[in-house]
């Protein structure tokens, strides 16, 4: 039997023209193989799954977060008027040969607008603190009625103490809102600032307390700290109270103001993060950039002035239509999607994800905008044929 097997195996070698130690070694690689493509068709089935699933559940944290906050809009503005009792106080206003007014805007820096409108003087600057100490000290002049240089000077010093009084008000309501504990009076005044500042028409102080009860929201319902991101939220664009001041990001610079006051250590980490100039390393840190982005991105919270808004969408255009293969671009949703129709012999699919990122990234680095854009690219081919 032995003798039998042997010959056998002799035989099949031959007819194979293998050896048996060689047939084994190819069946373990076909089965190794076989095995790599099951695992590798399983992981990219979890990978989807897992993905789909993250989605999903991240979209619902959203909007029951999102469902839970309401917010009122104050749009920017680079003007106050101040109405007038009569149109005769505009020549006293004026003054002779002009003394008054020019005494007027050398103390404010904001120019006075006196036309033909009735009853109303405009106040103009884009200095909004400057221009709201204008406005107060005008509407004390015409009260008091004696305009003259001397008065000018002592109605804009009042004016401006009623203002910084307006400032550290705003800033401890602001905490009030926002729930958030005893900050240093420097910081609490430096955010009440932020009720002059705009960016696309968001008001500033608005967005910062809406960012603190968006983050308080979402570290509830991911169990990050609460207080952490409450604060972080508020805190966030505290910089930008100083930035035209001193140079520097206003991430940065509100994490040097938040340091050098003493607030805590994770939620200087959350202002320094915010734009991801610094690696975000925490959870609350990663919260609160959700939470600006939720509520800088969401419908009629930033506006922009219809030339800049015309001219965001042709820049986005001009940049898709800049890379070869490209047949068309629109810029569409208002500019928050930009669609790319390529030429289909020029671009291959995977050239097309390379075009999807490439154009992404040239946006990112020579554009600024509120939220985020997507870029999609369409690849199609037809055939046509006509039946006879």
């Amino acid at each position: 039997a032995e003798e039998a097997r042997v010959t056998a195996r002799a035989e099949l070698e031959r007819v194979a023209a293998l050896t048996a130690e060689q047939a084994r070694e190819e069946l373990l690689e076909r089965l190794d193989e076989e095995l790599r493509e099951e695992s590798g068709r399983r992981v990219r089935a979890m990978e989807t799954s897992a993905r789909n699933e993250a989605d999903t559940r991240a979209r619902k944290v959203l909007a029951t977060v999102m469902q839970r906050i309401t917010s009122d809009i104050t749009a920017e503005t680079t003007v106050s008027v101040v109405p007038i009792p009569s149109d005769e106080l505009k020549g006293r206003i004026i003054g002779r040969e002009g003394r008054n007014i020019r005494a007027f805007e050398a103390a404010t820096g904001c120019d006075l607008i006196i036309d033909d409108t009735p009853e109303v003087v405009t106040v103009s600057g884009f200095d909004p603190v400057r221009r709201e100490i204008a406005r107060v000290a005008l509407a004390r002049l015409l009260q008091d009625g004696r305009i003259q240089p001397t008065r000018i000077e002592e109605a804009v010093d009042r004016a401006r103490s009623e203002v910084d009084e307006m400032i550290e008000q705003a800033g401890r309501q602001a905490m009030l809102d926002a729930e958030v504990p005893t900050l240093h009076p420097e910081v609490v005044k430096t955010l009440g600032r932020l009720r002059f500042r705009f960016s696309y028409g968001q008001n500033q102080l608005r967005h910062c307390i809406e960012t603190s009860w968006l983050a308080a929201a979402l570290a509830h319902e991911i169990g990050a700290n609460v207080e952490v991101c409450r604060m972080g939220g508020l805190l966030h664009d505290l910089g930008k109270a100083v930035d035209r001041e001193m140079e520097g990001t206003h991430a940065k610079l509100g994490g040097e103001i938040a340091r050098r006051f003493g607030v805590p250590r994770e939620v200087v980490h959350c202002i320094e993060a915010h734009h991801e100039e610094v690696r975000p390393e925490t959870v609350e840190a990663l919260v609160v950039i959700c939470a600006d982005a939720m509520s800088g991105s969401r419908p009629g919270a930033r506006r922009e002035s219809a030339e800049e808004y015309i001219r965001r969408l042709e820049a986005l255009e001009s940049i898709a239509n800049s890379f070869e293969g490209v047949e068309q671009s629109f810029a569409i949703q208002a500019g928050r999607e930009v669609r790319i129709i390529v030429k289909p012999d020029r671009v291959d699919d995977a050239g097309a994800m390379r075009l999807a990122r490439d154009v992404s990234k040239q946006i990112e680095e020579s554009m600024q905008y509120p939220g985020e854009i997507r870029v999609t690219v369409v690849r199609e081919t037809r055939a046509s044929a006509v039946a006879h």
